[in-house]
């Protein structure tokens, strides 16, 4: 059976990644929707595709009725709600980029539609399907660590990635972007509801824009990376893109469409100043939930990290858990033995293996060969969490969930 599926939103994530790997892993990418012509032309040049195919505006691609069996929507932030809600209106299956909404209503109204309809929304929290995330998920279905009791979750940014994409990128300002503990922690979020077992029923959080405001500038400094005179600058766009592969990302983010590094970093957003005032999101946060259970978690998410990967810790009543995602290393203490025992998993690829991961799980659905990979209303957790301590941390306040 060969799946067809529409992808709308032709950027890093829609066009880069999960066109890729489903044309890869056997579907047929058969319609595309998104409003910059150049992009439109360059994607479908890569799956064979006709002008009668691509659409500029999703109004004239839902006008043609339901013409695939799925389809995946990587727009903006902003922009995810209406789309899908018109999808399952159609019947489409969804493979729906994560952060869903911006409004913690729209979750209801997107569950409500779910029901409604014979399509299913999976959300793209990849890191579930990492085998990083999946091999700690079979020490604690193990019982080695016997109850789980606490979790200490670290996101490491990287400096360069928070200025690529919160900074300078899509993500700088909320709204229009999600609150960066969803834009960024969304995936982890999801993660400790998946280990807790157990919905989360309080939140506190802290965190603020310490560091990216036009106060940090140095005396000096240019408002674009090109003609500044400092040198040294952790953050300077020249030595971030320069230094990196062109075929990959973050410098294909930059040159999509044909546009040059050079005059990306000349005249695009990516070569200006992080010191500007262009953004409004935080650049660190802690996170505290409180699961239903009785676990608790923290998670920790932070810009100034050398490191660009997650670590974590599961604390439980007979073990301890220690993980390094990008080494693929995983400790496993015993308090009854005292012995540690060193696991590796395989982490190459996006995200750790997750991006393939997810889409072939996805794929597996739509050929009815397995379930749905997680549950729509599970999902929602991760954005309940996150709204929640979005105005926990505003209103330094204990929220519930």
């Amino acid at each position: 059976m060969t799946v067809t599926v529409a992808v709308l939103g032709c950027g890093n994530r829609g066009a880069d990644v999960y066109a890729r790997h489903l044309a890869a892993e056997g579907a047929s990418v058969t319609h595309l929707v998104d409003p910059r012509p150049a992009r439109l032309r360059e994607v479908a040049s890569r799956h064979g595709l006709g002008p009668e195919a691509c659409f500029l505006d999703s109004d004239a691609f839902f006008a043609l009725g339901r013409v695939a069996d799925a389809l995946v929507i990587a727009t903006p932030d902003d922009a995810h709600v209406g789309p899908c809600l018109r999808a399952l209106d159609l019947g489409y299956d969804v493979l729906l980029e994560k952060p869903i909404c911006l409004e913690e209503a729209e979750l209801d109204v997107l569950l409500a539609a779910e029901a409604a309809s014979s399509g299913r929304v999976t959300v793209c929290h990849v890191l579930r399907a990492t085998p990083f995330f999946r091999a700690i998920r079979g020490v604690l279905d193990s019982g080695r660590l016997g109850r789980l009791v606490g979790i200490q979750h670290a996101e490491n940014v990287a400096y360069w990635h928070y200025a690529h994409s919160y900074v300078r990128g899509n993500w700088a300002q909320s709204p229009p972007a999600a609150p960066f503990v969803l834009a960024k922690s969304g995936h982890d979020l999801d993660l400790l509801r998946w280990f807790a077992g157990a919905p989360p029923v309080r939140v506190s959080s802290e965190g603020a824009l310490f560091h990216f405001r036009p106060g940090e500038a140095p005396p000096g400094a240019s408002d674009r990376c090109v003609t500044c005179p400092l040198m040294g600058c952790p953050y300077d766009a020249r030595r971030i893109y320069t230094t990196r592969d062109p075929e990959r990302w973050p410098v294909t983010v930059l040159t999509a469409g044909g546009v040059s590094l050079a005059d990306a970093l000349a005249s695009g957003p990516y070569g200006r100043c992080v010191y500007g005032g262009g953004n409004d999101v935080v650049d660190h946060q802690a996170v505290t939930v409180v699961f239903a259970n009785g676990v608790t978690a923290q998670l920790t998410v932070s810009a100034f990290t050398h490191d660009n990967t997650r670590t974590l810790k599961l604390l439980g009543t007979h073990g301890e858990l220690r993980g390094h995602l990008d080494r693929g290393e995983i400790e496993v203490h015993d308090f009854r033995t005292d012995v540690a025992e060193l696991l590796t998993a395989d982490v190459g690829g996006n995200h750790g293996g997750g991006d393939l991961a997810l889409v072939a799980a996805w794929l597996a659905f739509l050929r009815r060969e397995a379930g749905v990979p997680t549950s729509l209303a599970e999902s929602l957790d991760s954005h309940r969490m996150a709204f929640a301590a979005e105005r926990a941390r505003r209103r330094t306040t204990v929220e519930r969930v």
